[in-house]
């Protein structure tokens, strides 16, 4: 009979652990946007361009 591997049931559990507190912690930080908008920074404006022949 096969002997049981504990080791690899333990790192199952423990990965599924952290997938959970995962999904958890990406519910919670998705609770203060808007729903329907993307948690994107807001791009950078341009700088502005300058003109050589000004002086």
């Amino acid at each position: 009979m096969a002997k049981t591997n504990y080791a690899f049931e333990k790192r199952q559990r423990e990965q599924a652990k952290r997938k959970k507190q995962e999904a958890k912690r990406l519910r919670k930080a998705g609770s203060h946007a808007p729903a329907g908008e993307p948690e994107a920074p807001a791009p950078e404006p341009a700088p502005a361009a300058v003109d050589p022949n000004k002086s």
